[in-house]
C-alpha cells in the first residue's frame, strides 16, 4: 500500500462511521487449535533448552487475540490458573470450548508440533518437532489429561474468572487499567506477536514484571514488521511523527503498532528489572537504507536494521 493511501485511510478513520468500519474484527492465528497448540509447545520447549521451569502453574498472556487457545493450551499441559490479558475483547466461549475440543485431541494423540511448512511465520524455529515427550511425559499428562481435570477445565472456560476445583481462567480487559492481578502472584507471562503493539512499552514491562513472582518468567515473540504500513518491512521507520500520526488516524487499539525496535525491547527489559536468558534474532535484509530514517529513528542500531522479529526469554533478576 502506498503511503498516500496509507494517509487516506488514515484520514477516514476520523470519520465516526469510516472509523468503526475500518476497525478489525479480529486478529487472526488463534482461530486455529493447531496454531495455538504450535505456539504453546514451541514457548515450552525453548523454557526447557534455556533451563528454566517448565511447569508454571500461574500463565498471563498478554494479547490471546481470538481465543485463548495458547492458554488452554498451557492449562491442557497442568497448568491451573491463566490469565488471559488484552485491552480489546475479541475472544468469546463458543469459539473458545471448540478449539479446546480439538486441543485435547492434539494432546491426547501426542501430535508433532505444526513445524514451518504449516504455519511458517510462527517463531521460534525448533531443532525438533517432535511431541516434547521428555517435557511432558506419559505421568504429567495421565494427570493433567485426567477425564475429570477435563470436565473441570471445560466449566472453568464458561464460567471465566470462577475458581472451578482449583482451576481458573481470567479474561481481563482491558488489563492495564483494573487492579484484578495480586503483585508477585504470576509464575509466567507470555506472547505471540503482541508486545510490538502496546504503545507505552517500558510502562508495560514494568506492570508485568511486579505481577510476577521472584522466579518469575517472561517468554515473548516479537515482530519488528511494518505490517502493511509499508512495501519495506522496516519502512515504518521512514515515517515522521506527524506523519506516522496520520497514518494512525484515531485507531487507539492494541493492534496498532509502536514501532520500537529490538534493541529498545532489551533496553526496556533490563531497565525493568529483568535479566534476558535467550534472545534469538531474525535477521532480514534492510529494505531501506539509513539515511532514509526519520529523525527520531536515527537511534536505531545497525542490528535493529536487520531484526525482523525475535524471540526473547528472561527471568527477575536476584
Amino acid at each position: 500500500m502506498t503511503e498516500l493511501a496509507l494517509l487516506l485511510k488514515g484520514l477516514l478513520t476520523f470519520i465516526p462511521v469510516s472509523s468503526y468500519l475500518l476497525r478489525p474484527k479480529g486478529t487472526g492465528g488463534t482461530i486455529s487449535a493447531r496454531y495455538c497448540y504450535s505456539v504453546w509447545l514451541r514457548h515450552l520447549v525453548m523454557l526447557h533448552n534455556n533451563g528454566l521451569s517448565t511447569a508454571p502453574n500461574t500463565i498471563g498472556e498478554l494479547g490471546p487475540g481470538d481465543s485463548l487457545g495458547i492458554g488452554m493450551s498451557a492449562m491442557l499441559g497442568g497448568a491451573d490458573k491463566y490469565w488471559a490479558l488484552d485491552v480489546v475483547r475479541f475472544a468469546n466461549n463458543t469459539r473458545n470450548l471448540k478449539i479446546f475440543d480439538q486441543l485435547v485431541s492434539l494432546f491426547k494423540n501426542r501430535e508433532r508440533i505444526p513445524d514451518n511448512s504449516e504455519f511458517p511465520r510462527i517463531k521460534p524455529y525448533l531443532d525438533s518437532y517432535n511431541f516434547p515427550s521428555h517435557i511432558l511425559t506419559e505421568e504429567h499428562l495421565a494427570e493433567s489429561l485426567k477425564p475429570e481435570r477435563l470436565q473441570l477445565l471445560r466449566k472453568a472456560i464458561d464460567n471465566p474468572g470462577e475458581q472451578i476445583g482449583g482451576l481458573e481462567i481470567k479474561y481481563i480487559v482491558p488489563w492495564n487499567t483494573k487492579d484484578n492481578i495480586l503483585e508477585n502472584s504470576v509464575d509466567m507471562i507470555f506472547s505471540q506477536a503482541a508486545l510490538e503493539h502496546v504503545d507505552d512499552l517500558l510502562d508495560t514491562y514494568n506492570i508485568l514484571y511486579r505481577y510476577l513472582r521472584p522466579s518469575g518468567i517472561m517468554s515473548h515473540n516479537i515482530d519488528f514488521k511494518s505490517h502493511g504500513t509499508s512495501c519495506a518491512w522496516n519502512g515504518h521507520w521512514r515515517y515522521s511523527k506527524i506523519i506516522w500520526r496520520l497514518i494512525r488516524g484515531k485507531r487507539k487499539h492494541s493492534y496498532w503498532l509502536n514501532r520500537y525496535p529490538h534493541s529498545a525491547h532489551i533496553k526496556f527489559l533490563e531497565k525493568s528489572g529483568y535479566k534476558v536468558v535467550c534472545d534469538i534474532k531474525n535477521i532480514t535484509s534492510s529494505q531501506i537504507l539509513r539515511r532514509e530514517l526519520a529523525p527520531e529513528f536515527n537511534y536505531l542500531t545497525d542490528d535493529d536494521l536487520v531484526t525482523s522479529s525475535a524471540f526473547i526469554q528472561a527471568i527477575i533478576k536476584v
